[in-house]
């Protein structure tokens, strides 16, 4: 079945991007360049009105959102092994990703893109300000959650295979880094995404969409 997955580098669809990686599989990649604004051109928006990315087309079918695609990639892919199959196992990995998605995210959002909820120049400078604030509590959260993995034995966010949720976590914290937060505040998060980004499938996904891991610059003097 064909595969096109469009992206925008640097944005959450790495997690799908790497996925597809990390699995073998033939795709036609299609980057969206979100600072041109592609994701608003009309072609594009047939494919999906609101104008985010990821979306996937497989076999004609248009799939967006990361936990669908997420979903239909590791079930197009058995033998990745992305999501655990133990039903409580299962459930803790959606649990992350969920929280990831849902939360981690959009606190981000608010930090780079806050004229998405005011149109206000105060009110964005104050969300900007309360969210740089907030995500740091929300990467400790997330080196807390690698902690435990590494406790419990095992060396990737999702079990026993790299996959979506170190993909996701490394994208988290590189987006900390661009709000001005140094990842090596996080040691042992900075060491799993370091860590992440050395297996094949991921450094391909990262060397197509020319990521820098870390773009923390300290503040001048």
């Amino acid at each position: 079945m064909p595969l096109k997955l469009y992206y925008a580098p640097g944005a959450c669809s790495f997690v799908p991007h790497s996925m597809l990686e990390l699995a073998g599989a033939t795709f036609e990649p299609v980057p969206i360049k979100l600072h041109k604004g592609e994701q608003y051109g009309d072609d594009y928006k047939a494919l999906n009105p609101r104008s985010q990315v990821p979306v996937l087309v497989a076999g004609g079918e248009v799939l967006t959102q990361i936990v669908a695609i997420v979903s239909y990639i590791d079930a197009a892919f058995p033998e990745a092994h992305f999501i655990p199959h133990q039903p409580l196992a299962r459930a803790r990995f959606y649990e992350a990703l969920a929280w990831m998605n849902n939360t981690v995210h959009p606190a981000f959002t608010h930090i780079f893109m806050p004229h998405k909820f005011s149109d206000n120049e105060a009110a964005q400078a104050e969300m900007k300000r309360f969210g740089v604030a907030s995500y740091r509590h929300l990467l400790a959260e997330l080196q807390t959650m690698v902690r435990r993995t590494r406790a419990a034995g095992s060396d990737w966010l999702g079990g026993v295979h790299p996959g979506p949720l170190d993909a996701y976590a490394l994208t988290l914290l590189r987006w900390g880094s661009i709000a001005g937060i140094n990842p090596e505040d996080y040691p042992e998060l900075w060491a799993q995404v370091q860590r992440t980004a050395q297996v094949p499938g991921m450094a391909r996904a990262i060397e197509r969409e020319r990521l820098q891991l870390n773009l923390y610059r300290p503040a001048a003097d």
